[in-house]
């Protein structure tokens, strides 16, 4: 309880004294020890129902192995959480080159926005868009190939695995199978003729009476399979446009800076209903796109994975009186009453990933040890301690 942990600190000096009920108070009021957190497991579980998961598509050939892993779990779960509200449009803020954004656009055929404040990040998502498009048909013919094959890899074991004790079985199998699979493509050309001959009629049935003149059955073949074909090229033209230009206006990268006060409808001339995501949303910028959320309601979801918590704004930092400014941290009234303030060696402890170092047991990067030492130099020969 509380009493236990308030020997923590000197009440006079407030400096740290018991280093061992720190590590524990810490851990008793860590997310997971509060047990306010849901694994991402579960929440993908109910999210899908019981519907499938993806397609098995992989994001390596496009990004590095981290920003892979990234892309990769986040897409799902926002395609996931958008499939669950009825949601088309994305909007990824601080979307940078669009390594999240394009792969939603193609993925999961979602329409999306992404917003960033540099205008060199948006053209290189331009250049990198273009270039993903090119390959991109190629590589998820590849993947989904891939998919089949290891499904059909799967089905031959399972065969296999009860066929195998008589022979003479298997074979009657494997003949019977081989002979469903003719009558299912008989049926299949059959139906298509009909479909075929249905058209034809249809287009028959408009022209005049003279319009039409008999020939001979050879030339009616052959009218027939010239007639068939230009309809089929015409029809694979009119879909490859249309698959084409569904692509190209899927994701659309914009330049702009949004803060809390940001109104999207001006940036986006045909907002509707849309679900908000920023992996890697920097500072403030995390903070911003809660406040935007709870303030628009055509805004129905929200997935945001913040970083660079040493860069936050906070107001209680500095004991600056700025009641027009809007901060960072704290968001919630509970904390603001109590004017609560982390301060900067805590946004930094937060940005370090501690796990790494307890399996590494070695620093996180060699910079932080030299940035360590330049700042002691500073404080003890300068006396600057800020």
């Amino acid at each position: 309880d509380d009493d236990m942990f308030s020997n923590v600190f000197c009440e006079n000096s407030k400096k740290l004294i018991n280093v061992h009920l720190f590590a524990l108070a810490a851990k008793y009021y860590s997310l997971p020890g509060l047990q306010v957190c849901t694994p991402l497991e579960d929440i993908l579980e109910a999210l899908r129902g019981e519907s499938q998961g993806t397609s098995g598509i992989q994001t390596d050939e496009f990004m590095n192995n981290k920003k892979s892993h990234e892309v990769q779990v986040m897409s799902e779960l926002v395609g996931n959480i958008a499939n669950y509200c009825g949601i088309m449009q994305v909007i990824d803020i601080g979307s940078g080159k669009g390594y999240l954004s394009s792969f939603l656009s193609m993925q999961y055929n979602l329409k999306v926005y992404g917003i960033d404040s540099s205008n060199t990040n948006t053209n290189g998502a331009h250049e990198r868009n273009r270039k993903l498009k090119k390959h991109w048909r190629a590589y998820q013919s590849r993947g989904r190939a891939n998919l089949k094959n290891r499904s059909l890899q799967s089905q031959e074991q399972v065969t296999i695995k009860y066929l195998v004790p008589s022979r003479g079985f298997t074979e009657v199998a494997t003949s019977e199978t081989s002979k469903q699979t003719e009558v299912d493509l008989v049926a299949r050309t059959q139906s298509d003729e009909n479909k075929l001959s249905e058209e034809v009629l249809a287009i028959l049935n408009v022209l005049p009476a003279d319009a039409v003149e008999v020939f001979s059955s050879c030339q009616c073949n052959c009218r027939e399979l010239r007639e068939e074909e230009k309809a089929q090229r015409k029809m694979a033209s009119l879909k490859a446009k249309a698959s084409k230009s569904s692509e190209s206006n899927l994701y659309f990268p914009l330049t702009s800076c949004i803060t809390a006060d940001t109104e999207l409808s001006d940036i986006i001339t045909d907002l509707e209903d849309c679900m908000m995501v920023g992996l890697h949303t920097c500072g403030d910028l995390a903070a911003n796109t809660l406040r935007i959320f709870t303030a628009k309601p055509e805004i129905k979801a929200v997935c945001s994975v913040g970083c660079c918590y040493h860069l936050l704004s906070e107001q209680f930092e500095n004991q600056e009186e700025c009641p027009e400014e809007v901060w960072g941290f704290p968001m919630c009234q509970y904390l603001k009453d109590r004017g609560w303030c982390c301060g900067r060696n805590a946004r930094m402890s937060a940005c370090l990933a501690l796990e790494r170092v307890a399996v590494g047991q070695m620093l996180p990067t060699e910079s932080l040890f030299y940035r360590a030492v330049l700042q002691v130099i500073i404080e003890e020969i300068y006396g600057v301690t800020k």
